[in-house]
């Protein structure tokens, strides 16, 4: 709940810290206005952290230029064509832009880019209430045309002007919106939701890239289920990652299954509350977010209504791999990123079948060699996986993944099993038998691994006489 006294408190020590008053005794004395505009005023009214400072001023360019640079140990001007000015005061970089009164085609969300020369007008044109309120310095002073502290207060997300001309305008803004509401845990508008609903389409003429960024800093947040909801029940996510509402799958009153996209949702939020858990100063970990929304895509494709009322989605591990790996590359996420999500989605049921009977040492170690580098994600996303109502069954596949891990560190401790390979390299098989580089050598080092994974560590020595007996047999 916002709290006045201490949200203009805290906007009187945003105003005074150093480099603002410096910054904007620097403009007043040139003749200028200069604001501190957007997230910082929000974030300062919130007792949120604020970390970078953005202003701006009626100066133009090469005005903001001739102000800052006696006072800056740096500057920049690489979005000067856009209005913007960057510079290094008291070790601190910061960014100062002129006012705008852009105009957009509807074709394109690339403005065509105009100065202005009103604070309100500019506020005007950004994209929510909240984030369209300034603080001008020196002062200081609260401007806010819109209403920004008012939907602070309710906890509400609207536009400054009429939704669909703010949409219109930039199309991306339905998905700030969604990222917003998870953001600060609020309710996005009706007017501004029907808006959402009516211009979805129009998020075809933004880049894959910039959807792709937005829906990266959604699943950022703390809460990033409200957001996906909002996409959802929009039609909006259906626009570029589909596969997500298609998991709203239809139940009859024949064959009943558990709700696959609520499932989902669940896994999403209790994996970022393990991830808080077992690396608590960690940055959010976005790919092994992806996973647990991602992890049964492949579920609607193989859905099968058995006889009874049975259903099942045999192989939907393997589908949905396939389906994720598709819809990741259109998004244009890095093969990096690619790799581990459909590796984790691949994998992501193997261990149910430890809960059902303990494995052997050398399944352990499988376990642990095809998991690779993604071995702690697939710890979270299996455990998170568990969203069952049933606490006795949960209490069973718990105490079964805490045996599974405490074998794994057992045998790791034992046996460096994190980099488990043969002690032979492909060098050493070639001079022992003989041989030239080719299959042979890839069949005699798939033998000596799946030694190694049945039987531990063996040395050097035993390995190589294991190897002779393995190639005279061959032979």
């Amino acid at each position: 709940m916002l709290n006045m006294a201490e949200g203009l408190a805290r906007l009187g020590a945003l105003a005074a810290s150093p480099v603002t008053a410096r910054l904007g005794a620097a403009f007043a004395d040139a003749g200028f206005e200069l604001a501190i505009v957007g997230g910082p005023v929000r974030d300062a009214l919130l007792g949120r952290v604020t970390h970078d400072l953005d202003y701006t001023t009626n100066a133009r360019p090469d005005d903001i230029l001739k102000i800052v640079k006696p006072m800056a140990t740096a500057t920049w001007d690489i979005g000067r064509a856009f209005g913007t000015i960057g510079a290094k005061v008291d070790g601190e970089q910061v960014e100062i832009t002129t006012y705008r009164a852009d105009s957009y085609d509807g074709a394109t969300r690339k403005p065509t880019v105009a100065f202005g020369d009103d604070l309100e007008s500019d506020l005007k044109r950004r994209d929510f209430t909240v984030n369209a309120m300034a603080l001008r310095v020196p002062g200081p002073s609260l401007v806010d045309p819109g209403g920004g502290v008012e939907d602070l207060v309710t906890g509400i997300l609207r536009t400054p002007i009429d939704a669909r001309i703010s949409f219109g305008d930039d199309p991306l803004r339905m998905l700030r919106a969604a990222r917003f509401a998870a953001q600060l845990g609020f309710e996005v508008a009706p007017d501004t939701r029907a808006a959402i609903t009516e211009l979805r389409e129009t998020i075809r003429i933004v880049s894959l890239e910039r959807i792709q960024g937005e829906l990266v800093r959604l699943l950022q947040t703390d809460a990033p289920g409200r957001g996906i909801r909002i996409l959802v029940e929009s039609g909006l996510m259906a626009e570029f990652l589909p596969e997500v509402p298609a998991l709203r799958l239809e139940v009859d009153e024949h064959h009943h299954h558990k709700d696959v996209y609520e499932h989902s949702l669940t896994v999403l939020a209790q994996a970022i509350e393990l991830e808080n858990e077992r690396h608590p100063d960690a940055a959010p970990d976005v790919t092994l977010r992806l996973a647990a929304l991602l992890h049964d895509i492949g579920k609607p494709a193989t859905r099968t209504l058995e006889p009874g009322g049975g259903v099942s989605f045999h192989h939907h591990d393997l589908k949905g791999a396939r389906l994720a790996r598709k819809r990741l590359q259109a998004l244009r996420f890095d093969g990096d990123t690619i790799g581990s999500v459909t590796q984790l989605i691949e994998q992501h049921l193997r261990f149910f079948g430890y809960a059902e009977g303990a494995w052997t040492d050398s399944a352990v170690r499988r376990y642990v060699r095809d998991a690779g580098p993604e071995l702690e994600r697939l710890h979270i996303l299996t455990r998170a996986d568990v969203t069952t109502r049933n606490k006795r069954k949960a209490a069973r596949l718990a105490g079964a993944y805490d045996d599974i891990e405490r074998r794994i560190g057992e045998l790791a401790a034992q046996e460096e099993l994190d980099a488990i390979r043969p002690e032979l390299d492909g060098n050493k098989i070639q001079e022992v038998l003989g041989i030239r580089p080719g299959r042979e050598v890839g069949e005699a080092y798939r033998f000596l691994l799946d030694l190694r994974l049945d039987e531990g560590v063996l040395g050097a020595d035993e390995a190589e006489e294991r190897l002779r007996k393995w190639w005279s047999a061959r032979a």
